[in-house]
């Protein structure tokens, strides 16, 4: 079956698996699962093992799992942050999909979980296709307004070549770059590049990268909470989904 959503929401459990009163529960999986991943536990095993212990649904356990990581990750993602303000006059990064479908949800009312290294992160998936929703434009107009006013020295948006409709983004963003411009409005400059892997790209990047990626911010040089800040900024009403408590620092005995 075709993919006609229109919006980027939540799913109809949401209301009821991230409710205020599952969140401590949900809160002590996270710190639970730091827990193990500190002592480098399977993370396959180590969320099967949390999960069966507070009788999680599968979605809880994405959830969990997106939201933990070991001390050592969680020092290291630490010490390579930066702030937004601190890009100005260098070069962006962007992990073009992974901050536009956060603020696509975060502005239709999907769940934005925020995990234990402060990142925001969706529940949303995209499994090779991308298709563009309601909140598209609005959510890469949020990006391109605050991406104007850190005036970093250009972006270099990365979006995944094997993802279809990539290239239908791309000229989309373009087109959207050029209205602002005709607009006389603030812009900064884009190259959109279509690559098999973002991934690689972004580890390897010679300045700082704007994504919430775990694999990326393990090995990147400096990373910059964007996503965080424009949600926290702009989009006062989101499904804020805080995940933190009890899993500050997880090197603890047992």
């Amino acid at each position: 079956m075709p993919d006609k959503r229109r919006h980027r929401g939540k799913h109809p459990d949401d209301d009821q698996l991230f409710a205020a009163g599952k969140v401590s529960t949900l809160a002590t999986a996270v710190a639970e699962l730091s827990w193990l991943l500190s002592r480098d536990y399977a993370a396959d095993s180590a969320l099967k093992l949390v999960g069966d212990r507070h009788d999680l649904t599968a979605r809880q356990r994405t959830a969990v799992r997106r939201c933990a990581c070991g001390d050592a990750c969680m020092h290291n993602r630490n010490d390579k942050r930066v702030s937004v303000e601190s890009i100005r006059g260098f070069r962006l990064g962007v992990d073009g999909y992974n901050l536009l479908i956060t603020i696509e949800s975060a502005l239709s009312g999907g769940v934005i979980l925020i995990g234990r290294d402060g990142c925001f992160r969706d529940l949303a998936s995209v499994h090779g296709t991308y298709r563009r929703v309601e909140e598209t434009r609005p959510a890469l107009e949020l990006i391109l307004d605050r991406l104007a006013r850190a005036e970093p020295d250009g972006v270099d948006w990365f979006l995944d070549r094997p993802v279809s409709n990539s290239g239908r983004l791309k000229n989309f963003i373009t087109e959207l770059i050029a209205a602002r411009r005709t607009e006389g409005r603030r812009i900064v400059e884009l190259d959109i590049q279509l690559v098999d892997s973002p991934d690689r790209a972004l580890a390897g990047y010679d300045g700082v990268v704007a994504t919430s990626d775990s694999v990326i911010l393990d090995q990147c040089r400096q990373w910059t909470n964007l996503a965080a800040e424009i949600i926290d900024e702009r989009i006062p009403k989101a499904f804020k989904v805080d995940l933190r408590a009890n899993a500050t620092e997880c090197g603890g005995e047992a």
